[in-house]
């Protein structure tokens, strides 16, 4: 399975995007109604697990590059890791980006894009 969010549109609202496809590629798509159930949970499940293979591929990626005599196929085999544990991430991204609470009001939203005003400078060091 290979993510391009370049090709899946942003869910509906009320609609989450799972870490998964159907067997033709398509994204899935589930309706909680505001309810975690059985499937919502697996949906975190595998999330949480992509997360942590995702930890585990940044650290086999980070040695081979160190190893100065790591070959083409090491080489190939740890950048097509690495591209499937970034897809899932930005999958996770985008599911629970969309998932997050619209400000009710526009002007609350303009305030919050000034970091500098939202953060103190000695929590930013």
């Amino acid at each position: 399975m290979s993510y391009d969010r370049n090709t899946v549109s942003a869910p509906p609202p009320g609609l989450r995007l799972l870490p998964w496809e159907t067997d033709t590629g398509k994204p899935c798509f589930l309706s909680t109604n505001g309810t975690p159930g059985t499937l919502a949970r697996i949906a975190d499940d595998i999330e949480a697990d992509q997360l942590r293979d995702g930890a585990d591929v940044v650290q086999g990626a980070q040695a081979v590059l160190d190893d100065r005599k790591a070959g083409e196929y090491a080489l190939r085999g740890a950048l097509r890791a690495a591209t499937q544990a970034l897809g899932d991430v930005l999958r996770i991204a985008d599911s629970r980006g969309a998932r997050l609470p619209v400000p009710d009001d526009e002007h609350d939203a303009d305030d919050q894009d000034d970091g500098a005003a939202q953060y103190p400078a000695e929590a930013c060091g």
